[in-house]
């Protein structure tokens, strides 16, 4: 018999716009299929068969993380096919600060009304973020929770598991006086301090589809919903050419909180501010919302996606190897000693 509830559609949940949605999302999940996906989706749990050749002792890498209010900008722009790049760049950025190679995501939608089409839309998004992070999407869940979320809104989170050898996990306790940090140009405001860009903006009553010039012509829901960029490839090609001491993923917390976070003790980064070709939007952020340069770079990324740091001798080899990668390189800093943890010059 067919799998059908009347009863349960008529309090709110329609089994069947789920079984459809699967349908849909197929075609976007077999793009991220890699060698050690074991079945297919809609099994009660996602397999996956480790290779272990060339690790002689595998250390398992995990990280989680949701999309967070970026989520209200979807919803205005009524644009759901870019926000899971976001959720699979939150998690798989911080597996790969490790050092880890990302093996497979897991995604969780929550939603008031499921609509198959935009579910597999949103899906498609993650499925994008995975081929950019050489990871598999091998399952995840689609909750419809009537009265709980308005229907035309959903949340979405996820989690990536990533593996690297365990005489390979980044050692910050290699860091030395004298090392530079290199950073990593950002694609924007990525998917942190949302909630304050919401109040700037008075985001519910304004037009943000209309064109700005302080946006070089882009309208602010398009610039604000730019998706986050994947460094996992770029990493994985500089950690196998030079010794990587320290990655930082620049997310909530700005640089204050997430540079620290990578620093042996003992160890400061002095961070050059002209160095940095702050993006437009964060000045119209500043300049609207009459936020300080402190709480600026306490809450955004300013232009830094990422920051590595590695030894003077092999700055110029990094800056290739990032540049071969499609990224823009370039010096943000250097390590000194102290206990501050970040000091803007």
């Amino acid at each position: 018999m067919k799998s059908y509830s009347d009863s349960y559609k008529k309090a709110g949940v329609d089994i069947t716009a789920g079984y459809k949605a699967v349908e849909l999302m197929k075609g976007h999940i077999k793009k991220t299929i890699t060698q050690g996906v074991l079945g297919d989706v809609g099994g009660f749990g996602g397999l996956f068969a480790l290779n272990l050749s060339g690790i002689n002792n595998p250390i398992l890498v995990s990280g989680t993380d949701g999309v967070g209010t970026k989520l209200k900008i979807a919803f205005l722009m009524d644009k759901h096919d870019t926000i899971g790049i976001d959720c699979v760049a939150m998690c798989a950025n911080d597996v790969i600060c490790s050092g880890a190679k990302p093996l497979f995501f897991l995604d969780y939608i929550a939603l008031g009304k499921n609509i198959p089409d935009k579910v597999a839309d949103i899906v498609k998004g993650v499925c994008d973020g995975c081929v950019m992070s050489s990871c598999a999407l091998i399952g995840g869940e689609t909750a419809e929770m009537p009265g709980f979320y308005p229907e035309n809104e959903y949340d979405l989170a996820g989690f990536c598991v990533g593996i690297v050898d365990r005489d390979k996990i980044l050692d910050k306790n290699k860091m030395q006086e004298g090392d530079v940090i290199i950073a990593l140009k950002s694609s924007g405001v990525h998917s942190n301090g949302f909630s304050l860009v919401r109040k700037v903006f008075d985001i519910e009553k304004t037009d943000i589809k209309k064109p700005m010039v302080e946006l070089n012509g882009k309208s602010l829901g398009e610039t604000l919903l730019t998706p986050t960029r994947i460094y996992v490839k770029s990493m994985l090609a500089l950690i196998e050419k030079v010794l990587v001491k320290g990655i930082s993923h620049i997310t909530g917390g700005g640089f204050y909180e997430n540079i620290p976070r990578s620093l042996k003790e003992g160890l400061c980064a002095y961070i050059d501010k002209s160095a940095i070709d702050i993006l437009p939007i964060f000045k119209l952020i500043a300049k609207k919302g009459k936020i300080s340069e402190h709480d600026m770079f306490n809450t955004f990324n300013m232009g830094v996606g990422m920051t590595v740091v590695v030894s003077k001798e092999d700055e110029s080899t990094a800056l290739r190897v990032l540049k071969e990668q499609g990224e823009e390189p370039f010096v943000l800093g250097v390590i000194k000693k102290g206990d501050e943890g970040v000091v803007l010059c």
